[in-house]
């Protein structure tokens, strides 16, 4: 699609990325400001945006790790943060409203796994909603069942994309 760019978010992103996300998730499972400079000014290699003609449409943001696993700690904290890590995990894919549909959480999700391949890491692991689970499939996610997450009080199914064994 023309005017459609990927580019790596940073710390000037803040407001619209903390409004974006404000208009994806319910108040007790969205992201703040706070959560996101944490994010944009600790590990921002890990924050994709979407922008189409100048405005962002879609996002996807996490962080790299050595543990196997994505745990609620991850969401607020730098502790289990590695540059290097062995895995990508993912802890929003959203998309405004307006432009949900449209296949731009797709083609964002196609560059992040592109990304990480070249990066040489395991894979990528992520939370959802039951119903989301045929939508990561389609990438090659396999779902591993109910997560320990207790995050926002829903319930979450681990999904994982392996793409090279285990270093």
């Amino acid at each position: 699609m023309q005017g459609v760019i990927i580019r790596q978010a940073d710390i000037s992103d803040i407001d619209t990325v903390t409004e974006l996300e404000k208009s994806c998730f319910p108040v007790s499972e969205a992201a703040d400001r706070k959560a996101f400079e944490l994010r944009l000014l600790n590990y921002p290699e890990c924050f994709w945006l979407l922008e189409m003609n100048g405005q962002a449409v879609s996002m996807i943001n996490g962080m790299t790790t050595n543990e196997k696993n994505l745990c609620d700690e991850m969401y607020s904290g730098t502790d289990m943060y590695a540059a290097h890590g062995k895995w990508l995990m993912l802890f929003g894919v959203a998309t405004a409203p307006v432009y949900q549909k449209w296949g731009f959480a797709s083609q964002l999700m196609e560059r992040v796994i592109e990304d990480t391949k070249k990066q040489k890491r395991c894979g990528i692991v992520l939370t959802c909603k039951e119903e989301l689970i045929p939508f990561y499939s389609r990438f090659g996610f396999v779902s591993e069942g109910i997560s320990d997450s207790e995050h926002g009080g829903a319930e979450w199914y681990q999904m994982r994309l392996t793409l090279q064994q285990h270093i």
